[in-house]
């Protein structure tokens, strides 16, 4: 009779293994990254991030990504909207948002350690397609109750795909040749996984309001009114109002001030004027800036500039 694991015991192993697998992502980023900081690795769009100090959650603007944390906790607010996680979930951004983050508990005892990878819209937009076609749809009544922001657990393919893929950092051949695969499996995993629905409604068929935040992040300097918008993707303006929301939390015009205003946020932070960073996000009256900064952050952009400096480690 063969020897057969009842299921409890099943779930046991599982955990171990997982937890085996995350002990060797960990050493293999702490061995790369000794010192506290934020590097680029020789694997495209992937960095790899040490902080030993407690930041406060501060204005960003976040990229489609993945962030998995491997020590330590992380936090990041949309709309007021708290998410603080650490090691056993990963953080999914589908989209490019507003947020305010942080690194509320690191310390030089306990540091924050994880990876960031930065998504490649067309790759997810393939895959994403290319499962649904396959699935023959049936993935699609899933993303409807996606969240802008989402948290998933580690589960086997995400975490022995980004082992996978790190493994690559100790031979620059391997990593220049089979990186792009790697990466591709870890795009399936995020698809495929606990923030696949957000995935899927970013990416997939019917992905409109993460194509208008897109045209938004590169048009931030002009004035786009909500007609735009909905006219960018073949929608009327009511219908379009209830998608914005509903995939990212916040009125369209609320999503507008936030990025422009946390764009400049962080401007300012790295030098700029007040007001070449108020031109560069498209206010035109410098006290409307002055009067919607104070309102967003409590503080005037000249109370900012003399109090904000952007950490070396990480936002």
């Amino acid at each position: 009779m063969p020897n057969r694991l009842n299921p409890i015991a099943k779930v046991k192993l599982f955990d171990l293994m997982d937890g085996m697998s995350k002990e060797r992502i960990k050493n293999l980023i702490e061995r790369h990254l000794p010192e506290a900081g934020l590097v680029e690795t020789a694997l495209k769009g992937v960095q790899m991030f040490r902080v030993t100090e407690a930041m406060p959650c501060v204005p960003a603007v976040y990229q489609p990504t993945v962030v998995a944390i491997l020590n330590g906790t992380k936090e990041a607010v949309l709309d007021g909207e708290h998410h603080v996680y650490g090691s056993d979930k990963y953080l999914l951004c589908p989209m490019t948002l507003p947020v305010e983050a942080g690194t509320p508990q690191a310390s030089t005892e306990d540091p924050l350690i994880g990876v960031v990878i930065t998504l490649d819209p067309r790759l997810m937009r393939e895959l994403a397609i290319e499962i649904e076609t396959v699935a023959g749809g049936t993935t699609r009544s899933q993303a409807s109750s996606a969240s802008a922001l989402a948290l998933a657990d580690w589960d086997d393919g995400f975490t022995q795909a980004l082992l996978r893929l790190l493994e690559l950092l100790d031979s620059p051949v391997a990593a220049a040749v089979l990186g792009p695969g790697r990466l591709r499996e870890i795009y399936y995993a995020v698809l495929t996984g606990g923030a696949g629905a957000a995935a899927r409604r970013a990416f997939g068929v019917g992905n409109e309001i993460a194509r208008t935040i897109e045209y938004l992040s590169n048009h931030l300097r002009d004035q786009v009114t909500i007609d735009d918008m909905a006219g960018h993707v073949g929608m009327s303006r009511a219908v379009f109002h209830r998608r914005f929301r509903e995939a990212t939390t916040m009125s369209p015009i609320q999503f507008v001030k936030s990025m422009r205003l946390n764009n400049a946020a962080m401007m300012i932070a790295e030098g700029k004027t007040v007001s070449e960073a108020a031109w560069d996000v498209g206010y035109q009256s410098a006290s409307q800036f002055s009067r919607e900064f104070r309102r967003m952050y409590g503080q005037s952009p000249r109370q900012w500039s003399q109090t904000a400096q952007l950490p070396d480690q990480l936002n």
